[in-house]
This record gives structure tokens, C-alpha cells and sequence, in this order.
């Protein structure tokens, strides 16, 4: 067994908790043949309405594993415009990412949401590996694959980044012009939450879990265990007691509501060098597309996207969409504010695609 270590500023213990409730979705995702788990989703292909196609595919020599959604009435020798969907920290393809793949595909798009290299169902060792460039090229690479997809129209390619493949999919724009309108949902900017932490709660800190990075590093070089850092599990109390709504929200998300085996909020302590000297912010002036950033109006993560949107100058078209109401997680599944975001997403899309 792997050491655990957690290094986030709440103080929780890793404890298993089996509950009515975390067997009910333990059965959701066995039932669905896809393991999706979000509302709504897809048990079975027909025709004449929205199909999903798991699919794999290699980027720099590692498996990926991903899902395209092809619209109602699907036909291959036409040609559609397409989204590509980047999945939240410590999320999977199966999750929100799959929600508004599938939502986008019924509006007539093809979508694509695939797991990260390192994540979920993909492949790369070690697992849990976090490290920005990677996530960055995971963008490229979903680019890569479905605009060879048979019924794509490469020159309308849209992308959708969720938490933190918000952050991550206005990184990989600044440079990939495959992309012609870029949106982010409730956008997560991880190098400067792994670095100051959440809210600036642990900018007394950051020469310390600098320090642990660099130790948990030297280990792995040496052939020692791999350190993680993140919650690996939590009881209900720990949820409770939870201060932020992020994580305590997030918490019930991931591991209550739309649990899944391949979903985990750990990440190899080593990630952190490169996380922490990294920022989604940097550069947002090379964004010359049009821009979409949408964000619950209660949500504690909002000032990640203020701050990302005011530094993109050159973006055409940009807006800022407030879901009023909706907290950050509550943008993953709560169906009113997931129909607001699909709304304009399909808006902004018809309109730039």
C-alpha cells in the first residue's frame, strides 16, 4: 500500500466511511455499462439519439481513454462541428465532463471527454501524476484525435475546460489555434491554489511544501515508495466540518453522490514542484479567440476566473457569464444551473463555430 500524506490546509484523517448512501452510487456506476454516474446518462445506444463510443488512443506512447458522443442522427459522411471537454481536478470522463459532453452532442455537436494521462482510465505511471504540462498536452491531444474523427469539421473546433481543465484549456489555447472559441466552466487556477493555496490560506507555507515536494522527488528517484498528497477518503463528519464549500461540496460529489473508482483527489506530492511554479494566468494576452468564462455567482472559486478574465485582452468576443445562485460544485450537476451553462455554451458555439 502507497503512503498517504496529505498536505492541504484542512486537517482530516483518511478514513474509509461505508454509508447507505456510498452504496447506492457504488450500484450506479456498476449498473451503467458505460460507469457513467452522472444524471441522465446513457445506458444504451439508439438510433436517431445521442450515442457514445469509448475509444483509446495513444499520446506520447501513453493509452488514453476517452468517450466521443456523436448527435442524433449521426451521419458520418456529414460534416459536424465539435467540443472537446477538459475534466476537473481529480475528475474523470464518466463525471461532469461526460454531463456536458452528452448535453452538448444532443444540441447537435460532436463531443469528446477523455481522461488524463496519468488518471482515471488512461494510462502512465506513476498514477495521480499532476503535472500541468501534461494536462496542457492532453488538450492538444484530444485536438489531435477527433479531428480525425469521421464526421468532423476540424475548422469549427470548440473546447470546454471545467475546475481545472479551465485553467489548463487557457493554457493549451494561448498556442493551439485548432481551437476557434474557448469556454471555461467554474475555472480552477491549480498552480496558484497548489502555491498560495486556497482563498491565499497558505502563503506562510510554501517554502515547507516545497521542501516536501522536493524530498517526496529524491525518494522516487532513489526507487523509494511514491508519496501522495490530497484526502484519499473522509467520513461524513470530516465533510461537515469542512469550511469551504469547494471542498465540502466537492467532497460529497466525488465521494458520495457521483462517486466512481477511477475519480480520487490524490496527486503525487513530486507534481507539486511543477505545480507550484506554475500559473494558468500567465500569458493570457496570446488568447486572440473568442472567450467564454462562465461561474456560479456564490461559488468561492470565482476570483480564479475574475482575475483570468481581465488578463485575456485580446480576447474576440469575451464575455463573463454568471450562473446566478450556483456554487462551484453545484455547476457540475444541479440540472437549473447546468441548463443555464448548456444554454449559452450552445449559443456561444452556434455563433463562433
Amino acid at each position: 500500500m502507497k503512503k498517504l500524506t496529505s498536505i492541504i490546509a484542512l486537517s482530516m484523517s483518511v478514513a474509509t466511511t461505508e454509508t447507505a448512501d456510498a452504496q447506492s452510487i457504488q450500484k450506479r456506476y456498476e449498473q451503467n455499462p458505460y460507469t457513467l454516474v452522472y444524471d441522465g446518462a446513457i445506458t444504451k445506444n439508439e438510433k436517431g439519439k445521442v450515442n457514445i463510443h469509448p475509444v483509446t488512443y495513444k499520446l506520447n506512447g501513453i493509452n488514453i481513454a476517452a468517450n466521443v458522443y456523436t448527435p442524433p442522427n449521426y451521419d458520418a459522411s456529414k460534416k459536424y462541428p465539435a467540443v472537446v471537454i477538459a475534466h476537473p481536478n481529480g475528475g474523470i470522463k464518466e463525471q461532469t465532463a461526460g454531463l456536458y459532453a452528452q448535453r452538448l452532442a444532443e444540441a447537435g455537436y460532436i463531443t469528446m471527454a477523455a481522461d488524463a494521462a496519468y488518471q482515471g482510465a488512461s494510462g502512465g505511471e506513476p498514477r495521480h501524476t499532476d503535472k500541468p504540462a501534461n494536462r496542457v498536452e492532453d488538450i492538444h491531444g484530444m485536438a489531435d484525435f477527433i479531428t480525425q474523427y469521421k464526421g468532423v469539421d476540424a475548422a469549427r473546433l470548440g473546447v470546454l475546460g471545467i475546475c481545472g481543465g479551465g485553467g489548463y484549456t487557457l493554457k493549451a489555447v494561448q498556442s493551439d489555434k485548432r481551437f476557434k472559441a474557448v469556454a471555461t466552466l467554474s475555472m480552477f487556477n491549480s498552480g496558484e491554489v497548489r502555491r498560495n493555496g486556497f482563498q491565499n490560506s497558505q502563503l506562510n507555507t510554501i517554502q515547507e511544501r516545497l521542501k516536501q515536494a522536493s524530498d517526496a522527488r529524491a525518494q522516487e528517484a532513489a526507487g523509494g515508495k511514491i508519496i501522495y498528497a490530497g484526502v484519499a477518503s473522509i467520513t461524513d463528519e470530516e465533510i461537515t466540518k469542512t469550511p469551504t464549500d469547494l471542498y465540502r461540496e466537492g467532497f460529497v460529489y466525488y465521494y458520495r453522490t457521483h462517486a466512481h473508482p477511477n475519480s480520487t483527489f490524490l496527486y503525487t506530492m513530486s507534481s507539486l514542484l511543477d505545480l507550484m511554479t506554475w500559473d494558468a494566468t500567465t500569458d493570457m494576452d496570446l488568447i486572440n479567440q473568442p472567450l467564454l468564462m462562465m461561474a456560479g455567482s456564490k461559488a468561492d472559486t470565482k476570483y480564479m476566473t475574475d482575475e483570468a478574465f481581465s488578463k485575456a485582452k485580446n480576447a474576440k468576443n469575451k464575455e463573463l457569464f454568471l450562473i446566478e445562485g450556483a456554487t462551484h460544485i453545484q455547476t457540475y450537476w444541479k440540472p437549473e444551473y447546468v441548463s443555464q451553462a448548456v444554454n449559452k455554451l450552445v449559443d456561444f458555439y452556434h455563433n463562433n463555430l
